[in-house]
């Protein structure tokens, strides 16, 4: 340690460093250490017991800048699929849809099926090939050569061919990866059924804005939490005081006692004040 009676303090090159000056380093070294320190140990938890992981969570976004995160490429849905990405490309080729001709098609062609496959063939695939499949649907009054998917080659092709066609698109199809596997080959099923193996209804199963059974069901694959905005709206019904029971009793016929809104009950004249 320097004694202070031996004069000021000097550097590596002979220099006289003030008091001030040595004070001055000090203090930033301290900072330094500090800053360190905090680098060092402020993104550690002391408590590793591994209760909160880093993860995602369904809907959640990092910022309000920041869109919903998609399922990423070539995921598999914990339910699994028949042909996951990296076994078959989702190039749109011939070759690549016809590797898919040997799938065997897992789901029978029940009413449940062909009634769910209507819908999805409604919304996606009319538009093109018509109600009836044999592709006078609305886009070719528009120059969209009409594809006829009842002829005889449709026919001879294997499901598994159809389920790939869905999946990858060929041609001037582009690929229906937006309806989820296990309602693929729903539309499988109805398509055959277009094609008079099994007994279907043709045309839409509702009118425009109809929902209810007109419309497809809720995602067997997507994630199980509500969406942010609906959570939201049950918060505000329920700081409202508005029953949940509401809008069943409505729908069902049912009379919905009016709610008193100016905090006292009226009274009869023949009922006592307390």
């Amino acid at each position: 340690m320097r004694d202070r009676s031996q004069g000021p303090a000097t550097g590596s090159r002979g220099l006289v460093v003030p008091p001030a000056a040595r004070r001055s380093r000090t203090a930033v070294a301290r900072a330094s250490r500090v800053a360190a320190a905090a680098l060092l140990f402020g993104g550690c938890s002391w408590f590793t017991d591994f209760k909160e992981q880093p993860d995602v969570d369904p809907w959640e976004t990092p910022a309000d800048t920041i869109p919903f995160r998609g399922n990423p490429q070539n995921s598999v849905p914990i339910t699994g699929v028949r042909v996951a990405g990296f076994q078959v490309s989702y190039a749109p080729l011939p070759g690549t849809v016809d590797s898919m001709s040997g799938l065997a098609n897992p789901v029978p062609a029940d009413t449940r099926s062909l009634e769910n496959g209507r819908r999805y063939y409604a919304i996606n695939c009319a538009v093109c090939h018509g109600d009836k499949g044999v592709g006078d649907g609305p886009a070719a009054r528009y120059g969209m050569p009409g594809i006829n998917i009842v002829s005889a080659v449709t026919q001879a092709r294997s499901d598994g061919y159809i389920f790939g066609m869905i999946r990858n698109g060929r041609g001037l199809m582009p690929n229906y990866n937006r309806i989820e596997e296990s309602d693929r080959w729903d539309v499988v099923n109805y398509v055959r059924g277009l094609q008079g193996r099994h007994t279907v209804q043709t045309g839409a199963p509702g009118r425009p804005g109809e929902t209810g059974d007109a419309v497809p069901r809720a995602t067997t694959l997507g994630p199980t939490r509500p969406a942010p905005h609906a959570m939201t709206l049950r918060s505000a019904a329920a700081s409202s005081g508005i029953a949940a029971d509401t809008g069943a009793a409505r729908r069902s016929g049912a009379a919905t006692p009016p709610t008193d809104t100016t905090g006292a009950r009226r009274r009869s004249p023949q009922e006592p004040t307390p």
